[in-house]
């Protein structure tokens, strides 16, 4: 039989009492049906309620043919009257998402004319898909317009039109709906029809953060938080920011500044190191003129500065040159050679000493993670 939806009639109702109507085991779980809930099953892009269900922990909910389907940790006896709990917090937090997405998609619908075309709250952002492209500049100032909305606290209004009047109503859907449609207004923002809870007046979304806006196939989406999640959001950046304000000796509306100097200047200083290192190997290079091929071991570098060793002392040994930078379980190599084709030498050596890298028939480049010991003997019999 159809579950009495409590969350319908008051969407701040937290607690009742309800009988158990079955209890069915579900692997490990059990699907409990009461005679009416406070628990919103997953819908309208709205991830359902947690909580309990007297000492047993509700941990998903769901709907089949208006049946409201607890999945619970522990069985409930049939016919017992049991009393039932939300999470009112993620309750809250999910009614302010679910709230704010309404007004950002009304307005891109005002302003733009673009359908909300995917909708997905998850547990640390929502992310809005819109059938237009929207730009950064253009992301500005629908935020700001959302946020004015928020401030101007208006009623939400929650109704069942009839057919008549359902025909003459501009609502967003994403499909054709017949039948009994609940739509949501937001006055002079949005109307949708729309299944999930929402806040009774926009004040209680506190604010809304636009994250950022990306391609996504022929128009954009968009990343989101509202309420308290945008709170917490924008608190951990300004921790985060004071941090790097100390580390940089800026003021916290400096760090950008601050930190585009600083990579300025390492920049400069790896261009210099660059040059330095050239000199030196050029100079080490010299030591193996002539020599034919080489195995030179090095300490930890880079893998650019092993590619340049390896190219320097390449040019001037008159046969294939093999660097190897680290220590023992960890080396980065650069192999290249002036004729024959080192593809296959560098597959057997990554089987042999468990390593990965590839490259081109001159030259070839990658890690692994054997001893110097196996290096040496991979190549004492590699040239037998």
């Amino acid at each position: 039989m159809p579950t009495e939806k409590l969350f319908y009639v008051n969407q701040y109702q937290t607690e009742a009492t309800a009988t158990v109507l079955s209890c069915t085991p579900d692997g490990d779980r059990w699907r409990v049906t009461l005679d009416r809930t406070v628990f919103y099953p997953t819908g309208g892009g709205q991830p359902c309620d947690l909580g309990t269900l007297g000492d047993s922990q509700v941990v998903d909910v769901s709907e089949h043919e208006g049946e409201v389907l607890h999945l619970c940790d522990k069985p409930l006896p049939v016919g017992e009257t049991v009393a039932c709990r939300i999470d009112w917090a993620r309750r809250f937090s999910l009614m302010q998402q679910h709230s704010g997405e309404h007004i950002v998609s009304g307005i891109i619908h005002e302003r733009f004319g673009y359908d909300n075309v995917g909708f997905h709250m998850g547990s640390e952002t929502i992310t809005i898909d819109y059938s237009g492209e929207i730009t950064p500049e253009e992301l500005r100032q629908i935020e700001q317009a959302a946020n004015e909305a928020i401030w101007k606290n208006v009623g939400t209004e929650i109704f069942f039109p009839d057919a008549q009047t359902l025909a003459a109503l501009p609502y967003r859907s994403k499909k054709a709906l017949s039948g009994a449609v609940r739509i949501v207004r937001f006055p002079g923002l949005d109307i949708c029809a729309c299944c999930g809870l929402h806040v009774a007046r926009t004040g209680e979304i506190g604010l809304v953060k636009l994250l950022s806006v990306t391609r996504f196939h022929a128009g954009s989406r968009i990343e989101l938080l509202c309420g308290g999640r945008a709170l917490d959001y924008l608190s951990a950046i300004y921790d985060q920011n004071r941090e790097i304000s100390a580390l940089l000796s800026a003021k916290p509306l400096e760090t950008a500044s601050a930190a585009a100097r600083l990579k300025d200047e390492l920049s400069a200083a790896q261009y210099r190191i660059t040059q330095l290192e050239n000199e030196v190997f050029a100079r080490k290079a010299q030591a193996f003129a002539g020599k034919g091929d080489v195995l030179l071991f090095e300490t930890a570098m880079q893998p650019g500065a092993v590619r340049r060793l390896a190219d320097a002392v390449l040019s001037v040994c008159g046969g294939r040159c093999a660097v190897f930078a680290g220590a023992d379980g960890a080396y980065q190599y650069a192999i290249g050679t002036r004729e024959g084709d080192l593809r296959g030498l560098c597959r057997a050596m990554n089987d042999a000493l468990r390593g990965r890298g590839g490259g081109k028939p001159g030259f070839v480049q990658g890690s692994v993670s054997a001893s110097r010991l196996e290096i040496e003997s991979f190549f004492a019999n590699e040239n037998r």
